[in-house]
């Protein structure tokens, strides 16, 4: 598989991009103070799809008026979340044909700088790449915005992917980008703390074109649910471990089924 870094992107406009054909799924768990930024700032694209994840306040709302689409996901969970953005994405791919080109993932909390979109679509749309990770360790970070836990974390997760895969990614980032196509064929399963590092593992094993983008990254609005405490650190580290381990496994009795075929 071939990964390519890019250090400095040029993110310049271009008709080739075609926003009309992206869609974004942002999922949020009580983030009525930052949410109405991160719509703000982003780009006019064609779907803005907002996933409550069990919201005790007017996250839901908020995105309404900002004219985002909201659909509720009760099952706590950012896995969860994401995948029930897919489902509602496929329901119009199949009821109204209105499937999208691209699909971006970037969380609620403003953490991540929305306007960034164009760097990391551009790559798909120009044909050159499937998959595109948003990179804050590569990109320039704001003093205080990543726990120190969590950069050892990605690097120790990002590793092993490179030790098993081949993978060379710097960053578990959820700001994303990948084409339509390329998310059918991944299947993504889980349902909460090992998305990210799930959808990089599949990607590598599909063999997608990938490219790793440098990001910029800030303190985020509020509190995380993973970082913010010592519990949702400790199940996120665990969670993403036992993800790649699983499909290590997986893709290791593949493997060993092939040879003695």
């Amino acid at each position: 598989m071939q990964t390519q870094t890019v250090i400095n992107p040029q993110c310049n406009y271009s008709q080739t991009l075609k926003l009309s054909k992206i869609s974004v799924i942002i999922p949020v768990h009580n983030e009525e103070s930052s949410l109405p930024f991160v719509l703000a700032d982003l780009p006019p694209v064609g779907r803005v799809l907002v996933v409550d994840n069990g919201s005790s306040d007017s996250s839901a709302d908020i995105a309404v008026l900002h004219g985002a689409l909201v659909t509720q996901e009760p099952r706590r969970g950012y896995g969860s979340a994401c995948l029930k953005g897919i489902q509602f994405l496929s329901a119009l791919a199949h009821t109204k044909n209105e499937s999208p080109e691209v699909v971006v993932f970037i969380d609620g909390d403003y953490s991540d700088y929305p306007e960034e979109l164009i760097c990391l679509v551009k790559p798909i749309f120009e044909g050159r790449a499937d998959f595109v990770l948003g990179s804050r360790l590569l990109g320039n970070m704001e003093k205080g915005a990543m726990p120190v836990q969590c950069r050892w974390g990605n690097r120790l997760a990002c590793f092993l992917m490179w030790l098993f895969w081949g993978a060379r990614y710097s960053d578990l980032g959820p700001f994303r980008a990948i084409s339509w196509n390329a998310l059918q064929k991944l299947n993504m399963e889980d349902q909460n703390f090992g998305w990210t590092v799930e959808m990089q593992v599949k990607a590598a094993i599909h063999k997608l074109r990938i490219q790793e983008l440098p990001v910029r990254y800030r303190r985020r609005i509020g509190v995380s649910k993973i970082s913010g405490t010592i519990s949702g650190t400790i199940k996120a580290g665990y969670k993403i471990l036992y993800t790649i381990a699983k499909y290590r496994w997986m893709t290791w009795g593949n493997q060993g089924k092939t040879e003695k075929n």
